[in-house]
This record gives C-alpha cells, sequence and structure tokens, in this order.
C-alpha cells in the first residue's frame, strides 16, 4: 500500500490507499478438434443468384456459408442478414467446423430469421466472396449448387441444427465429434484505490494494470457444463439427445459420419433431399413462386445470355465419355512371391461421371478404418465429380498411382465372378496407362501421387478457373500448376519434371511402389499388406474352449 497526499483548497483529504491484487484467471474456448488445427479458410457469406439456363429474369437465390467457423463469424453473418432487408434466403453450407459458442450463435441466428438450411457447395460461374475484383452488384454472385463432396463437421451440424427446414442429400456428408476445449490461464493484475473514511475501507475505482499469459491445457471430452449446454440448445431446435449422444462417444480425432437414417430419426434433417430442393431454378415457374425467388428484369451475369452462363461439367474429351463410369473393386495381388502375405488396393478404372463419388464413398465405408491405395485410369470426366472423389481420397488420407488392374481368372464385371475374401485377384501395370484431364484432379487428392516414366498424365485447359484454382491450394498443390495448366491452349502430355516441380506428384515410381509384390517385406510393414490364411490354417489350429 501506498498513502499518497492530496490537496485541494487547503484543505487535507484523508489518505487515498492503492493495493495491487494479482489474480489467476482461467477461461475457456470451444473449438474444433486438436486432431485437425488448421481448418482452412475462415467461412465466407454471399449471396448468390442462380445462373439456371432459362430461369432469368426471376431467379432463386441463397445464402452461401463456406468454410470454416471462428469467432468472428456470428458478425459477419449478422451484417449480411441486414443487406436482405427481411428477405428469406435459404443458407447453403459447407464446413469442415470449427468455434463451438459461434455456431450455437449462428444456429441460434438462423432459426430467429426462419431460415432453412442445407448441406451443399456452391459453384460460382465467375466472381465469388474473397476474390479480387468482385464489383457490387444487386444480385452479387452467380453460380449453381452441388451436394456431392459438401460436408458439414464437427461444429457446423450445430448451426445446422437451426434451419427451419434442414436438408441433406445421399451424397452430402455429416459427421460429429467429440469437442475439444482449450482452457487459457490468464494472469491479471489489479490497482484498487480506496479511501479510509472513520476506519473503514471506501474503493474509489478498480482497474487492470496488467495481463499476461500463464499457460493453456487441453481436454477432449465435453464438461458437464458444456453437456448441458448443447443438451439445452439442442432440446430449443427441435433436435433429438442422440446426435449429443453420438458426439460424446466419438474421439475428438475422429469424425463419425451420421447416416442419413439416424439424421431422420434425431430430426436432425427434415428431408433427405438434394439442396436443390432449396435452390432449384424450378421454384421460380410461374404460379409457384418460392419465397427465395426474386424478379430483376434484364440481369444477366458478366454481360453473357443467361443460357450462356451455366457453367461446363465436362472438361474430357469427346472419346471420355464413350468410356464406361469408372468402377471401383478391391484387388488383391496374385504374383507367388508375394503369398500368403500379399498387397491389396483399390482399382478405379473408366470416366468420371456424377456417381462417381458415391460408389468411392460406399466402397470406403466397406472398408472402414482400412487405407487401401487407389490405382487409376482414366480419360476424364466430370469436372465437379473429379473434385468431389478427390476430397474423398484426401479426406481418408490415401495414396494413388496412374496404373492399371489386369484380373487374373475372371473379371469382376462378369455375374459369374466372385470375389475371394473381398478382393478380387489380379496384377497392376502402368505401361501406356492414361490419367487425363479430371483424372489429374482427382489424382491430385492423393497423400503421395505416383505417375511412373510409362504412364501417361495430361491436363485440359478448363472452366471454373476459380474452383479449380480453390481444390488445388485444398490439396496442398501450389499455383504453379494452375499457371501451368493456363498456359495450354490444347490438352498435352506432362513430362515428369515439370509434375514433380509444381507438385501434382510426389514421386516418379511406377505403380510397384505401392503394389509390387515384394513391397510387404518393406519395414516398416505397409498398411494395404493382409496375410491370408493357408486353406488348412483352421484344420491346423488348436481348439478353441
Amino acid at each position: 500500500m501506498v498513502p499518497r497526499r492530496f490537496f485541494h483548497r487547503r484543505a487535507l483529504w484523508p489518505l487515498a490507499l492503492t493495493c495491487l491484487l494479482a489474480l489467476l484467471v482461467t477461461g475457456s474456448v470451444a473449438v474444433a478438434a486438436d486432431a485437425a488445427p488448421d481448418l482452412g479458410p475462415t467461412m465466407r457469406f454471399g449471396i448468390v443468384r442462380s445462373d439456371a439456363p432459362g430461369c432469368e429474369p426471376i431467379c432463386p437465390e441463397w445464402i452461401s456459408a463456406e468454410g470454416s467457423i471462428e469467432a468472428g463469424t456470428p458478425a459477419l453473418f449478422k451484417r449480411m442478414l441486414k443487406t436482405l432487408g427481411g428477405r428469406k434466403l435459404p443458407v447453403v453450407v459447407d464446413s469442415p467446423g470449427g468455434n463451438v459458442e459461434a455456431a450455437l450463435t449462428l444456429g441460434r441466428l438462423i432459426r430467429k430469421n426462419k431460415l432453412d438450411i442445407a448441406i451443399g457447395k456452391t459453384v460460382f460461374s465467375s466472381c465469388q466472396p474473397g476474390a479480387k475484383g468482385c464489383q457490387d452488384r444487386d444480385a452479387r454472385y452467380f453460380g449453381d449448387v452441388i451436394d456431392y463432396g459438401a460436408m458439414c463437421n464437427s461444429a457446423c451440424p450445430l448451426m445446422f441444427a437451426g434451419g427451419i427446414r434442414r436438408v441433406a442429400g445421399e451424397w452430402a456428408y455429416l459427421g460429429v465429434h467429440q469437442i475439444t476445449t482449450t482452457y487459457i490461464r490468464t494472469k491479471l493484475q489489479y490497482r484498487t484505490t480506496y479511501r479510509v473514511v472513520g476506519g473503514k475501507k471506501k474503493i474509489l475505482n478498480t482497474k487492470i494494470v496488467s495481463r499476461k499469459n500463464a499457460g493453456s491445457y487441453k481436454t477432449y471430452e465435453m464438461s458437464k457444463s458444456v453437456e448441458k449446454k448443447l443438451a439445452a440448445y439442442l432440446n430449443q431446435m427441435g433436435i433429438e439427445q442422440g446426435m449429443l449422444e453420438t458426439m460424446k462417444g466419438t474421439p475428438a480425432s475422429e469424425i463419425h459420419q451420421i447416416a442419413l437414417d439416424d439424421m431422420l430419426a434425431m430430426k436432425l434433417v427434415t428431408s433427405t433431399d438434394a439442396v436443390g430442393l432449396l435452390t432449384a431454378a424450378s421454384l421460380c415457374e410461374s404460379g409457384r413462386l418460392a419465397a427465395n425467388c426474386r424478379e430483376v428484369p434484364g440481369n444477366k451475369p458478366d454481360g453473357l445470355t443467361a443460357t450462356a452462363a451455366k457453367p461446363t461439367l465436362a472438361i474430357e474429351p469427346e472419346a471420355a465419355r464413350r468410356d464406361e463410369d469408372m468402377r471401383f473393386v478391391v484387388v488383391r495381388g496374385t504374383n507367388p512371391l508375394c503369398n500368403p502375405d500379399c498387397p491389396e488396393w483399390i482399382s478405379a478404372e473408366g470416366a468420371i461421371t456424377p456417381q462417381t463419388p458415391q460408389k468411392l464413398r460406399q466402397l470406403l465405408a466397406m472398408l472402414g478404418k482400412r487405407q487401401l491405395p487407389v490405382v487409376i485410369s482414366s480419360r476424364g470426366g466430370d469436372l465437379f465429380s473429379a473434385l468431389a472423389a478427390g476430397r474423398l481420397i484426401h479426406e481418408k488420407k490415401l495414396d494413388v498411382a496412374v496404373g492399371r488392374t489386369d484380373f487374373v481368372g475372371c473379371d469382376p464385371g462378369a455375374w459369374n465372378c466372385l470375389a475371394k475374401e473381398g478382393a478380387y485377384a489380379g496384377l497392376s501395370i502402368d505401361a501406356g496407362v492414361e490419367c487425363d484431364s479430371a483424372c489429374a484432379l482427382m489424382l491430385a487428392g492423393g497423400i503421395r501421387r505416383l505417375v511412373g516414366p510409362q504412364a501417361r498424365l495430361s491436363l485440359y485447359p478448363m472452366g471454373q478457373k476459380q474452383m479449380v484454382k480453390a481444390y488445388l491450394e485444398e490439396m496442398a498443390i501450389g499455383p504453379a500448376l494452375f499457371a501451368a495448366i493456363e498456359r495450354r491452349s490444347v490438352e498435352r502430355r506432362l513430362e515428369s519434371g515439370m509434375m514433380l516441380k509444381v507438385g501434382l506428384t510426389t514421386g516418379l515410381q511406377s505403380v510397384d511402389a505401392l503394389t509390387g509384390a515384394t513391397i510387404c517385406e518393406a519395414v516398416p510393414r505397409p498398411e494395404n499388406c493382409r496375410i491370408r490364411p493357408s486353406a488348412n490354417a483352421e484344420a491346423d489350429a488348436p481348439a478353441k474352449l
């Protein structure tokens, strides 16, 4: 305590005393799982108008919400809602998760404003949120929506729960897990000034004079108070508590995908329709105008006619569209050198179509936690589907190599060709194998991306530049590849040195590096090796009680 004297009009005031008080304060912030601390770009919002052919001058509009949820996200959402002037547009969300408190606030804002929500990705036809050079317009952005490859994970389902109508199609992905709580210790030092009057202290003011970080720690199980808060929120939104139980039962380092039937049982969704239920141009047909339809006479994106604004879905040469749809099967190497411990892989061959991501997702779900490399051969196909399949491969942390599978004994397409213990017999080769156009983007999703000297990898100049550029950044592939694509006027084979330089490939090894007969002898043993018991192993085994 430090005595101080104050004089006023020659009168002596009583002593004013100052006391310094140090206090350790612990605050907490709930965030996404620690296993994935970098959730990518912060969520951006934009009002989007459909560029479907023929819908002008009356087209549906929606709110695009894409990116990670952070503490400041609700403020951005509030700011955007003010620009709507009371119009009720559905929210199309694609998010890996983020801050729990912010997600709860977003959900409450959505419910308060009586908005619908759907899981989906907005495909912008030109200008998009955050891009330089975007000029303010009556309807600022133009685009379309897709649901394959779209996700709503971690904290995002809490935001999703706020919708009046909650739509998730069969191609969308909704996943939950335990929350991670970060407790931050802060050492505060206060200065309290008081006066002693008649032997009693009278506080004049209290002020924080220093604030220091005193460390932090994390927990991976929600506390009782957090559980109570989430339970009350879900009850308020009309969601069954099964969602909370699923969150609690899934480790923070994992993601539990909730099946559509379970989402219906939990009342987490009100419809299993595709995102088009809220954004399709047919919503604005005469006599059935939805609330999110708006008439803008003469409005055309970027000075183009409405019929020309629809993005091109395919980037492949005409021949690619004549190939069979891509087929995924599990294959086991049949080289005698590997028995009984042989490598297994996923054979991916054929044209990339809108059904490709769903087929791949079904196979990966069947494999569970097994991580098998993908051996791919394709002349290209649908751009959006290639990006969705690439994201699935990246999400599951799978390796990819350009190659073809020669099946031994029978082809999986034959009605009488059966897999043995979940795998078909085959050998992998890469001589003369092609991976063109959209296939190269699917390859980009791999953790290891191998193209041998005998394989062919080529790219074709494509539309949807911003979307492709954002995807390559998401896959941690530098801008040099996109620049190389832009410089090409025709489809052209990529040189091996250039592929390595721009980061499209991680190595020049052939497919044998992932599927060769001798790889199972390596230390550490590759994850895609599996020992198949001999025919008499069961007979030789000791009796079990």
